[in-house]
Order: structure tokens, then C-alpha cells, then sequence
């Protein structure tokens, strides 16, 4: 299997330390990444934490499946300013952008099997005129016209889908219809598929109201939104259950039912996968032409440096997308 790539990410943050740490962990069976990050960097973290982690710049990334035994692998971008823990430096925004950028060329090129990417800090890469909300809207305008990007978070035993994001709950209450659950559950049926190797895929829908409604005595978004866009679905052949009450669909017994649970609000989805397993979380971004996971936690800036941040998400986030990787190969 060809290595996986592995961005930079916010560099005052702890994508250095805990990349760091995952390579420490290879005799486990990490797949085999390199990261397109400044060694320079590296090497500091490196250096302040302790850790034994011999570094070697390479031109290509096919060098990486014969340097990862003993060394990791980096494939060098320069920053413009001297990388501070938890203190991010707007000057290094090109460099954290140029990662992500090179990265996604090599999955488009065929040269990586997938994109992992390290958390960004957001408000400081618009501090530099970001225009995006984040990760997903740029790797969607770098996969080309007609990308809808959609997010998934899973850990073992669970994978929500938002059907809104980042937006606030008032705001998320008045954009849901139709059409985006629509989106939402297909991408997410073609995903299951594709990606994870589930031929006959179910999806449990989330409603939005306290008890799904009650019967249109709580809200009727259930009747008048949700089961109208889950009976198109069953009429295009996808195995979909809901609107489900919320507080009752994500106990172990529920979750054996479905494999993939879309949920009508950001912390409707989260809240119940962050309790579950918290560490060992995983981002996805499912609609887009390669694949592309995360460690699902922020740059973490608090702790940055301090050499207490685990790297189990990021090991649970590259195994995941090799897993993926070999699914949407057909092995």
C-alpha cells in the first residue's frame, strides 16, 4: 500500500508532538506516513520532549516506505517565523496552508493512498485572509467544482453525520430541510459503501425535537421536514429508520441497529461520540474524490509543548484512512 500523507497543521499546536509520538508506535502497525512539515520544527519539539525521533527530509514520497523503519519521513515546507508553542504566528499561515496543499496534491496525483490533516487554529489562518470556515470547505475547493464535502466523526461502535455544522443552533434550527438531509444521508449511504465495505447500509435519523416531536406537540420539523425526506430515501432504495428520538438512539443496544446515525445538529452528533470514546475519535470527509480523516480535537494550544497531549486520535485517524483506502481499492 502506498504511505499515507500527513499535514502540518497548526505548528504552535500539538501536531508536531503527537505526529511525533505515532511514529513511536510503528512496530504496532501505524501505517506508514510522511509529513509535510518544517524538520527544523520537528526537531525542536523533538528535542524539548525527549523523544528519539531521527528525522529525514525526502524528495518524494515514495522514498517514505524505505525511510519509515528508521526514521520518519518529512517532506519539507519552510516557516516564515519561528513556530512558538501555543502561540500561533499569522506569518506561518502560508506554510500550514502549503502543507495542506501539497498534500492534496499527492492523493490526486496517486502518489498517496490518503490525507490525514493535523488540527489548524481558524480564526488565525483568517487573520492571513483564510476564507474558509475550515478543513472541509478548502479540501472541498481543492477537489474541483461539484464537491459537496460532508462531515462524519466515528469512533468504534459509532458514526454520527450533522446534517448542519458550524453554525449557530438558532441558525441550524431555521437552515434544516429537506434538501440537506437529503444530501447528507445519500453521500453518507455512498460513503458506507464505498469506504467502509458495508453492502447493504443503514442509517438511523435523528429528529430534532425533544421525543422526535411527540406528534407535532413538541415542533413539527419531524413531520413536515424529516419523514418526508426519509420516505424519498426509502423510495431510492436506502435502508433509513427515524425520525428517532435522540435521547434514545445512541445507548449500545440502539447503536447495533444502524451504522450510521444522521443527526440534525453539530452537538446532537458530537456529544453522544466524544462520551463513548473520546481519544480515539476520527474526522471525516466523506463526498470527496480521496480520503481524508483527522484527529477529531483542536490544535490543543494549552498543552502544547508540554508533552502531555495523547496521540491516539491521530494513530485512530491514520488507521482509519488506510482502512478506507483499502476499501475503496476493492481489497
Amino acid at each position: 500500500m502506498k504511505p499515507l500523507v500527513l499535514t502540518m497543521g497548526e505548528p504552535a499546536g500539538i501536531g508536531g508532538e503527537i505526529a511525533l509520538g505515532a511514529w513511536t508506535r510503528r512496530s504496532s502497525g501505524i501505517p506508514i506516513f510522511a509529513m509535510i512539515d518544517d524538520p527544523a520544527r520537528l526537531r525542536a519539539i523533538a528535542d524539548k520532549l525527549g523523544l528519539t525521533v531521527p528525522l529525514r527530509e525526502i524528495e518524494t514520497l515514495a522514498e517514505a516506505v524505505k525511510v519509515w523503519p528508521t526514521s520518519l519521513p518529512v517532506l519539507p515546507i519552510r516557516l516564515a517565523a519561528p513556530s512558538m508553542p501555543g502561540r500561533p504566528d499569522p506569518r506561518n499561515a502560508d506554510a500550514v496552508l502549503g502543507s495542506i496543499e501539497a498534500a492534496v496534491r499527492l492523493v490526486q496525483d496517486g502518489e498517496a493512498a490518503a490525507l490525514v490533516t493535523n488540527p489548524i487554529q481558524k480564526h488565525v489562518l483568517a487573520e492571513a485572509g483564510f476564507k474558509h470556515p475550515g478543513h472541509t470547505e478548502f479540501l472541498a475547493e481543492l477537489a474541483g467544482p461539484g464537491t459537496v464535502p460532508i462531515m462524519m466523526l466515528a469512533c468504534p461502535g459509532l458514526r454520527v453525520v450533522p446534517v448542519t455544522v458550524h453554525v449557530a443552533l438558532k441558525d441550524a434550527v431555521r437552515m434544516l430541510d429537506a434538501d440537506r438531509i437529503l444530501t447528507a444521508a445519500r453521500i453518507t449511504a455512498t460513503a458506507l459503501r464505498r469506504d467502509f465495505a458495508i453492502d447493504r447500509p443503514r442509517l438511523a435519523v435523528a429528529g430534532l425535537n425533544p421525543h422526535a416531536g411527540e406528534g407535532g406537540l413538541f415542533g413539527r420539523e419531524e413531520i413536515e421536514i424529516i419523514a418526508p425526506a426519509l420516505d424519498q430515501l426509502r423510495r431510492e432504495g436506502i435502508q433509513v429508520q427515524g425520525p428517532l428520538p435522540p435521547d434514545t438512539m445512541f445507548h449500545l443496544g440502539a447503536r447495533a441497529t444502524y451504522d450510521a446515525a444522521i443527526c440534525m445538529y453539530h452537538d446532537q452528533a458530537l456529544i453522544p461520540l466524544k462520551t463513548i470514546d473520546f481519544e480515539r475519535g476520527v474526522n471525516i470527509t466523506l463526498g470527496l474524490p480521496f480520503v481524508r480523516t483527522s484527529p477529531d480535537h483542536g490544535t490543543a494550544l494549552d498543552i502544547a509543548g508540554t508533552g502531555r497531549a495523547s496521540a491516539e486520535s491521530l494513530i485512530a485517524a491514520l488507521s482509519m484512512a488506510a482502512q478506507m483506502a483499502a476499501a475503496r481499492r476493492g481489497s
